[in-house]
């Protein structure tokens, strides 16, 4: 298999395209990048919630929903290299990226490994319920008894929980979620190397583990530019705060031309 050929097949099994049957080509892709335990259908609604020029890609995570069968990954370094080799087809137009909780630090690593490797400058990059990477303090969560893993989603919320409650529903998703985990408790803390480009941060002003001042520690790696929203909500605030977060990303992506 030819190496464009095979970068095409590796963009399509990693992304869930938005926007693609559009007439036009997009002017702009957003990256989307979710939590820990996440997937791509949680992110649907933001398929049609940017205007035309806009292509969203969402990440499709292995071990899960049409990827189950996919062996997991259980490292934050490897799941970036998968993720941004997976992106390199889809760099024809300037590229944002957007991660939430382990999706913000997942998009901070590819935004490093673009400029650094192939040099490309994202026009920016929003993180979302996260600490910058030198700030980090992992728990091993991963390293504990399911039921600890259970409670974990259930005191943060936003994964639906209620599968965990199904015995075989939760055969198939536990693997899934200890990767997860393990991808989240191995990494960081890591030096504060900077992004080219601007940083945004989102946090819910109720989030039980995240503040507005663990995000403000996203300046020390944006010498171009660092801006913080503070929305209502916990650590799933995205959810209630869906029109204002998509308000936020797009009063940036339409400042590119």
């Amino acid at each position: 298999m030819g190496d464009s050929v095979k970068a095409s097949v590796d963009s399509a099994r990693w992304f869930r395209r938005y926007g693609e049957f559009r007439q036009a080509p997009p002017r702009r892709r957003l990256v989307v990048l979710p939590h820990a335990g996440g997937s791509a259908s949680f992110y649907h609604g933001w398929g049609a919630a940017f205007d035309e020029g806009t292509e969203v890609l969402v990440a499709r995570y292995p071990g899960r929903h049409d990827r189950l069968t996919d062996p997991c990954v259980h490292s934050m370094d490897a799941l970036a290299d998968h993720v941004t080799g997976a992106l390199l087809p889809c760099l024809d137009v300037p590229v944002t990226l957007f991660g939430h909780s382990m999706g913000a630090s997942l998009a901070y690593e590819v935004t490093l490994r673009l400029q650094s490797e192939h040099s490309v400058r994202p026009a920016a990059l929003h993180v979302s319920s996260r600490k910058a990477p030198h700030r980090l303090t992992p728990r091993r969560l991963d390293e504990q008894g399911d039921e600890a893993l259970i409670a974990e989603l259930r005191r943060l919320g936003g994964t639906d929980t209620e599968l965990l409650d199904d015995p075989d529903l939760r055969e198939l998703v536990l693997p899934a979620l200890r990767a997860d985990f393990t991808v989240v408790g191995t990494y960081g803390p890591r030096d504060a190397a900077p992004v080219d480009c601007p940083v945004h941060a989102y946090v819910g002003d109720a989030d039980p583990s995240m503040s507005a001042h663990d995000m403000e520690s996203w300046a020390d790696v944006a010498p171009r530019g660092f801006q913080l929203q503070v929305l209502p909500g916990g650590h799933f605030y995205l959810v209630d705060e869906h029109e204002a977060l998509v308000r936020a990303v797009t009063e940036q992506l339409s400042a590119i031309p």
